[in-house]
């Protein structure tokens, strides 16, 4: 299907005065938020109760997905009406006001799905309810009787109703408490029950986990951080004090670290699922400012979100027809769930929530100011999700080093790995292979030459600068503990002594759209290097012996370009120490060094040592 053409508006230029380092304003926002409502009129079915994008439907089906345009895009419309006090052209109150009185129609042609037990018309209700309120003088206060008393049916279905036992929560919590601020029916015990179960997946450090598990990913930011505060706002005096406080504190902790998750050019660190939402990683850079609960200074809070959000638009986000695309830059299946339909990437809306906060806020009136990757080298240890985070100022480049997130529910459940979880490490500037490449991934190799899968993932430690973990491949224990530093990666590996085939290691998957990464390789090393010089390299440091390195090129497997390549090594030993890098510095120069107690000594390329225990 070819994408009708639609007239885009033009964003304002730059602004270096007031945003020196991203150019960007309000005014930018809300030009982009513009495109991206004008770029689906095109898909608007006739009374605009859905919006029917082109796409492989969700496992959901096309009825559900044509809600969710509307319920997602519905968000960002309120966020434009409600941001600039109404003055928007009024064709946009009128087509989602149509849109709220076509859906809720049973005997319409365009009306809505129900709501039903573990439904995903229970994840577009939240928005809808989220959207009725903040634009409340708008809409809802206009609506006739017949249309407001149809929405309170619709999205009444809610009560009483089954919600998977996950962020799904809260959209119950947001929906009844919008039903109570309208007078309608609803459960306090179902919003108080879901935000106490929110205190049960608390795991310190500003970390929930989404659901039982170690589920630490987006979600933490732009779900089980962002709905709560806006569960406030719904709920005003009918709040908990005790409760919001609670929540703020908690949020104010995360954006201290949420703030090292984003590369110096804007980009998010490319892990978890649902990427696809792309943008929406800055949503809870503004919840903070909205709810006074954040640490940033207003001038870094715009310089990090204007910098995700200009970080997507650069690279052809929205396309040439003001979509969303089912992908990352351009549509790549690899980085979809089964839920995800052709509109799921609108929960991108989210990130808009900025344009809440009036025009003369200091978020949009100071002077833009440095993120921390733009500023210094830092190494950060998070403890509840079992990551490392290292982030060099030379290159830009945040990386995370995973010890601790699978994804996987709690034992006995068993799942297959995904690449967005299983990799030993992620960063800004790469994506993981998919399905599941060799890239920062350790291999026992099966005699028919299939690699061991990680699995679940069992933490040891993650403090100061290394991080530890074990898993199982093929019945064998295998241990490994990451030490960082700079650009550079050492890892100790300590397979049981039982295992007497081929081990394998792969460093960063290095894509790009122009041209297959340059490949080279010797005696235990290989390296891949782009065109712009950014180099992913794997050197042997201990019990890979003399054998050659390789580099293994894929094509069409990468959401950061067409062409990847990963370079690998493959030995025997028992104990194996590599060092894994990605950025432009030297990697020749690090060594390794075992005693006889079994501890390892590593040195890294500008002479800094480390020992690891075993």
């Amino acid at each position: 299907m070819t994408a009708p053409y639609v007239s885009l508006p033009a964003l304002p230029p730059d602004d270096l005065a007031l945003s020196p380092v991203t150019g960007w304003t309000r005014a930018h926002w809300e030009a982009l938020a513009d495109r991206l409502l004008d770029g689906l009129l095109p898909y608007a079915t006739p009374g605009f109760a859905q919006y029917r994008l082109p796409g492989p439907p969700s496992h959901s089906g096309a009825w559900s997905d044509g809600l969710e345009g509307f319920a997602r895009s519905f968000l960002l419309a309120a966020f434009r009406i409600a941001g600039s006090k109404g003055r928007v052209g009024p064709e946009l109150i009128e087509r989602y006001a149509a849109g709220l009185a076509a859906g809720t129609d049973p005997q319409h042609p365009e009306h809505w799905p129900p709501i039903a037990d573990r439904s995903q018309p229970m994840v577009e209700a939240a928005s809808v309810a989220l959207a009725l309120h903040e634009s409340r003088p708008w809409l809802w206060d206009r609506l006739d009787d017949g249309v407001r008393g149809r929405v309170v049916e619709w999205l009444g279905r809610f009560v009483g109703a089954r919600v998977n036992d996950s962020n799904w929560r809260l959209f119950q919590v947001i929906t009844e408490e919008f039903l109570a601020s309208v007078g309608a029916r609803h459960s306090r015990a179902e919003i108080d029950a879901g935000l106490a179960r929110l205190d049960d997946w608390y795991r310190g450090g500003g970390w929930y986990t989404d659901g039982d598990g170690k589920k630490f990913d987006y979600y933490n930011g732009w779900a089980l951080h962002l709905y709560p505060v806006l569960w406030s706002r719904i709920a005003g005096p009918r709040a908990d004090p005790g409760t919001v406080a609670r929540h703020r504190a908690r949020l104010r902790e995360f954006l201290g670290v949420h703030q090292l998750f984003l590369g110096s050019d804007g980009a998010p660190v490319h892990h978890g699922r649902s990427l696809t939402y792309r943008f929406a990683a800055a949503a809870p850079l503004w919840a903070g400012a909205l709810a006074d609960a954040t640490p940033l200074p207003p001038g870094r809070t715009r310089r990090l979100a204007s910098g995700t959000l200009k970080h997507f638009t650069e690279r052809g986000v929205p396309d040439e027809h003001g979509l969303l695309t089912l992908g990352w830059y351009r549509p790549f299946p690899g980085v979809l769930q089964r839920y995800s339909g052709p509109a799921s990437p609108y929960w991108a809306s989210k990130a808009f929530l900025g344009l809440l906060l009036p025009e003369d806020h200091p978020v949009w009136t100071a002077p833009e100011e440095p993120g921390p990757v733009d500023t210094t080298d830092s190494v950060l240890a998070l403890t509840a999700p079992g990551w490392l985070i290292h982030s060099t100022t030379s290159d830009g480049i945040v990386r995370l080093v995973n010890h601790g997130t699978d994804r996987l529910p709690p034992p006995p459940a068993t799942d297959a790995d995904s690449p967005h979880y299983a990799k030993l490490a992620y960063s800004t500037a790469t994506a993981p292979d998919t399905p599941l490449g060799p890239d920062n991934h350790l291999a026992l190799i099966a005699p028919d030459g299939t690699p061991s899968p990680r699995g679940r993932i069992h933490p040891l430690g993650c403090e100061g600068r290394t991080a530890a973990s074990w898993h199982e491949a093929y019945g064998h224990h295998v241990e490994t503990v990451s030490v960082v530093h700079g650009p550079w990666e050492i890892r100790v590996h300590r397979v049981d002594e039982t295992h007497n085939g081929r081990v394998r290691e792969g460093g960063w998957a290095l894509a790009d759209d122009t041209a297959p990464p340059v490949a080279e390789s010797g005696p235990g090393w290989a390296r891949a290097r782009r065109t712009d010089g950014l180099t992913s390299a794997v050197v042997g440091l201990y019990g890979w012996g003399e054998g050659a390195g390789t580099v293994v090129a894929a094509e069409g497997v990468n959401a950061y370009g067409r062409y990847s390549a990963t370079p690998v090594l493959e030995g025997t030993g028992p104990l194996l120490v590599t060092l894994v890098t990605l950025g432009t510095g030297p990697y020749a120069g690090a060594s390794a060094r075992v005693d006889g107690a079994g501890g390892v000594e590593v040195r890294f390329p500008d002479g800094v040592r480390e020992r690891v225990d075993p």
